[in-house]
């Protein structure tokens, strides 16, 4: 990704481990309290990890795919936590206070809004739609609405939750124009925010095909996690896939 690796090593060292989940796992950094390392791994999950799989060097492939899409944000002027790719998996980034809140934003309908609604997948929206899940692996990420989430103080102020939906649409016009320039169609697409170590709120966490639900324009194909969910097979090929169009057209740009 245009890095000196060898720098960045010498630059940053990883400490103990503060947290693993099941995609990732996060290691402070020696002598940095505002940053962490964080490790990609190569599990595949869903369903709240009911299904679990995984194939060999995704964990390099998604952390390869967050740096680049972060990087073309960051050059749209969208906030983030990314500050460099190391190694092969990790990435050095912000530490953040993460806001407990899946922040979904919706382009077509599919997954669980479809379903709820007994729509068919892929119906279209006039305008994007944003919904909001509580993270929580013990309540299995329930739906929240704005008055919900105030209750249960997963935000501070109405405020704060207005400004959480203005930024991820705002990340939503800057993505769809992202995929379009390779046939890819964002239907939709799952984001944190968390504040750093100055009270801002910034994206944080992934933006990866276990996260969003990519389409081929052309064909309607799925190059996403549905393919894992689904039992459509081709997962690795179509995650590649989807890498190296993006690389092909955005890697020297977002350098």
């Amino acid at each position: 990704m245009g890095t000196n690796t060898d720098e960045l090593n010498n630059k940053y060292s990883r400490g103990n481990l503060l947290y693993e989940g099941k995609a990732k796992k996060i290691f402070n950094l020696k002598n940095r309290n505002d940053l962490v390392w964080v490790e990609y791994k190569d599990s595949l999950t869903a369903f709240n990890a009911q299904k679990r799989g995984s194939f060999l060097g995704k964990g390099a492939l998604n952390r390869n795919l967050t740096a680049l899409i972060y990087k073309y944000l960051g050059l749209k002027q969208i906030k983030h936590h990314l500050i460099a790719s190391i190694e092969s998996e990790s990435l050095i980034c912000h530490r953040v206070k993460i806001i407990p809140l899946e922040v979904v934003v919706r382009n077509r309908l599919a997954g669980s809004t479809a379903k709820k609604f007994k729509l068919n997948e892929g119906a279209p929206l006039k305008k994007p739609l944003v919904e909001f899940f509580y993270k929580s692996d013990e309540l299995e990420d329930p739906f929240v609405s704005d008055d919900q989430a105030l209750m249960l103080q997963i935000v501070e102020t109405q405020e704060q939750l207005e400004l959480i939906k203005a930024k991820a649409l705002e990340v939503n016009k800057h993505l769809r124009d992202m995929f379009a320039a390779v046939g890819i169609e964002l239907i939709d697409f799952k984001i944190e925010y968390g504040k750093n170590s100055q009270g801002e709120l910034i994206l944080a966490d992934e933006i990866t095909p276990d996260c969003c639900r990519l389409w081929d324009f052309k064909t309607g194909e799925k190059l996403d996690k549905d393919r894992f969910r689904r039992d459509l097979g081709n997962v690795e090929e179509k995650y590649l896939e989807v890498w190296n169009r993006l690389k092909d057209r955005w890697e020297k740009e977002s350098i």
